[in-house]
């Protein structure tokens, strides 16, 4: 099976799982995925991530999250920046989610970002997605 967005693939799965109330989910591993992984555990919508050698390119097993009372931590995990269509963020432009209460994740030259650190480093760069 050829795979050509791996961002795509790694959120739509996330997405099933949450859905689902799985405990975890695995994604194919890769460096920017790896990125959206740190960025979506210190925001605090998964409790950890691992990456798992297959002998392959590895495997990135996520421990979902979930509320007191088994509430879904997040409604919406939009992919912003597609193969086809790229999207730029400057650093003044970059969006806030429900007015701050979520996250937009950022891939900068100096690594994958949330909207927060952008602002407070000054940086844009390519709009991956956003969580709400």
């Amino acid at each position: 099976m050829s795979l050509n967005d791996t961002i795509a693939d790694m959120l739509t799965r996330i997405r099933n799982a949450n859905r689902n109330r799985a405990e975890t989910v695995d994604c194919r591993n890769s460096k920017i995925c790896r990125g959206i992984a740190q960025v979506l555990k210190s925001e605090g919508y998964i409790g950890d991530f691992a990456v798992i050698d297959d002998g392959r390119q590895g495997i990135l097993r996520l421990t979902l999250r979930y509320g007191p009372h088994g509430e879904y931590l997040f409604s919406s995990l939009k992919r912003a920046s597609r193969p086809g269509r790229r999207v730029y963020v400057k650093a003044r432009e970059v969006p806030r989610p429900l007015s701050g209460m979520g996250v937009s994740i950022v891939s900068t030259p100096q690594g994958v970002m949330s909207d927060r650190q952008c602002r407070d480093r000054h940086m844009g760069g390519e709009l991956l997605c956003t969580v709400e």
